[in-house]
């Protein structure tokens, strides 16, 4: 990977966790890592790092082979706009999208409106928080023109930071829902239960600790055992046991509904961001 250069288009939180993630796989070194972005000053802790960051979209462009653009929807015309070449130039570019709701075709047409003589590919992705430590989910749909090659070097960039799963882009709203919204739903899950703990006067330190370890455990379990959900949970249930009283009372307050509502939530405003 010696004279492959990756961009970023947008510094903020994303980018950083998956550059991050790039410098701890040590399959790309910072010096050879470019990220743009309005703000210089917001941009420091790229070149603590050793990347190259600049508040000039069309150098990430011009500079390197892969580029992921970590911007809001409603910046993608101007960013466009702002790295348009009308020349042709010996250059193959992978644009990976980190955009919401934002559809392959779509994208294809304004690269092709900005950039009509380099040859582009696009890779859409969804990646979400957890990426920030290293164990995060990152999916993602190739077009069809990007290579095995390209799909393969992308993995392995994530591979310090997330699990990498290709599907199909008409899944992406709601996958991407599920895996990059409902953590939101976890830490409240999480909040709740150790407010629930300091109601019977634990500690809010250990409560908080111990939930949220509590709910790595049990993701695991369902990971590693290979069994439904349900069984594991009828496992816990001892008739007339607490933990059946307590599910008694999640079952009362419409627990599974509310979350089933909160994915469909997630993903209808998934597909209205990319229709802005």
């Amino acid at each position: 990977m010696g004279e492959f250069k990756l961009g970023f288009i947008g510094g903020g939180n994303m980018s950083t966790a998956i550059f991050k993630g790039v410098l701890k796989s040590g399959v790309q070194s910072a010096s050879d890592i470019w990220v743009s972005g309005p703000h210089i000053e917001n941009l420091h802790h790229w070149s603590d790092m050793g990347a190259n960051v600049t508040t000039n979209n069309k150098t990430v462009f011009m500079n390197c082979d892969m580029i992921f653009l970590g911007i809001k929807v409603t910046k993608l015309s101007e960013v466009f706009q702002s790295i348009q070449h009308p020349k042709q130039l010996n250059k193959e570019v992978l644009f990976v999208s980190m955009l919401p709701g934002i559809l392959i075709n779509d994208l294809h047409k304004m690269i092709k409106y900005s950039l009509p003589l380099v040859k582009t590919t696009v890779l859409r992705i969804m990646p979400n928080t957890p990426t920030t430590i290293g164990a995060g989910i990152c999916l993602y749909t190739p077009d069809n023109e990007v290579s095995v090659e390209q799909c393969s070097r992308f993995k392995k960039l994530l591979s310090g930071s997330a699990l990498c799963e290709e599907i199909p882009e008409y899944l992406m709203d709601a996958l991407g829902a599920l895996t990059a919204c409902a953590p939101a739903y976890m830490y409240v899950v999480i909040e709740a239960l150790a407010d629930g703990a300091v109601k019977q006067g634990v500690p809010r330190a250990t409560a908080m600790r111990l939930a949220a370890q509590m709910v790595v455990g049990s993701g695991q379990m369902v990971l590693q055992s290979g069994k439904h959900p349900g069984l594991l949970k009828d496992e816990v249930c001892s008739p007339g046991g607490s933990t059946i009283a307590g599910i008694a009372a999640l079952e009362n307050g419409n627990l599974r509904a509310t979350l089933i509502n909160a994915l469909e939530a997630s993903t209808i405003r998934n597909k209205e961001l990319g229709n802005k």
